[in-house]
């Protein structure tokens, strides 16, 4: 038994921060970030706007979008490095609000490759044959964890994420056919948030050294995620035995635009057969690939009986690709 994708829906904050608001806060400008990222734009949540309310907002547009009463919600898995609290977790506050009350759920830490290692995890429990209504989000609230003094960081997130609803394929055809996933912890002090683990509690004194920010050695991750989501786009394509001229989109994690452009190259992948947003929204973490795939089923690029394959790298490292042939 397959799953497959039978609604998406994103959500992103109202607030607009171009790179000429971040002009004022640090030393940068329009021109250096957009050459060096591709990013004009990102979205920030209001005061009080929480990673749990962005989720709340995807979850009820997810059951408007393929006729879901919330009871027949089975699993809420939620992928984030920015949840509300550390417990209880953000699956059960959505739960809660949702009114899902069969419901099951957890949150899930991988970073950007965390919507997919999301959505392997729900599609594994409707291949099973126990679950039949797993509801995938990804999300991330990166500005609560942004130092705006910072350029190698600040310049880089925003605020957003998407959502999937699965179930199982009414067509064998269709679905999640394949996924590759990996992880390697050497990469781990290269991108990361040092402080409020049991590492470094949260304390008077990590407060002040600033622990509780994203930090990141921008080469670094730089030079590995070229790789890493190259290497794993290729891989899986040649271990289905699927050319990259049959490939409808290729929806890469938004990271920076010169990471996706090498990606693509290194594939064969045309300009129109990749999907890029991150001019407008920045990297919402695991939030961009749900993001992308809902903006590409409402502007027709996405298809019934579209081959779609998705490709992350993250913090961890981590990273991983997948491929879908839609059947919504």
């Amino acid at each position: 038994m397959r799953a497959a994708v039978s609604a998406t829906y994103r959500y992103l904050p109202k607030q607009i921060m171009t790179n000429h608001d971040l002009e004022k806060m640090v030393d940068t400008s329009d021109e250096w970030i957009q050459s060096r990222t591709g990013i004009a734009e990102r979205r920030v949540v209001s005061e009080g706007e929480t990673t749990s309310d962005m989720c709340t907002h995807i979850a009820k547009g997810l059951l408007e979008q393929s006729n879901t009463d919330p009871n027949e919600v089975e699993v809420i898995i939620i992928a984030t490095v920015t949840p509300d609290m550390p417990t209880p977790a953000t699956a059960s506050l959505v739960q809660n609000r949702i009114g899902a009350n069969n419901a099951w759920g957890f949150d899930l830490s991988g970073a950007c490759t965390g919507f997919i290692y999301a959505l392997d995890t729900g599609t594994r429990l409707v291949e099973s044959g126990k679950y039949k209504k797993v509801m995938v989000i990804g999300v991330d609230t990166m500005s609560a964890v942004l130092d705006y003094t910072d350029r190698n960081t600040c310049v880089l997130f925003g605020d957003g994420g998407g959502g999937i609803m699965l179930e199982p394929a009414e067509n064998e055809e269709n679905g999640i056919i394949d996924s590759i996933l990996r992880t390697d912890g050497s990469g781990a002090d290269y991108l990361k948030i040092s402080g409020g683990g049991s590492l470094h509690p949260a304390s008077h004194d990590t407060v002040d050294q600033n622990l509780h920010y994203i930090r990141q050695d921008g080469k670094v991750v730089f030079k590995y995620a070229v790789k890493g989501m190259a290497d794993i786009s290729e891989e899986i394509l040649i271990k289905n035995n699927i050319k990259s001229s049959s490939i409808d989109l290729y929806v890469p994690h938004q990271a920076n635009k010169r990471i996706i452009d090498s990606a693509a190259k290194r594939c064969g992948f045309i300009d129109d057969q990749v999907y890029i947003n991150i001019n407008r929204y920045g990297n919402t973490t695991a939030g961009t690939i749900p993001i992308c795939l809902d903006e590409a089923v409402e502007s027709g690029r996405i298809n019934k009986g579209s081959l779609i394959l998705l490709a992350a790298f993250g913090a961890g490292f981590t990273w991983g690709s997948m491929l879908i042939r839609w059947g919504k």
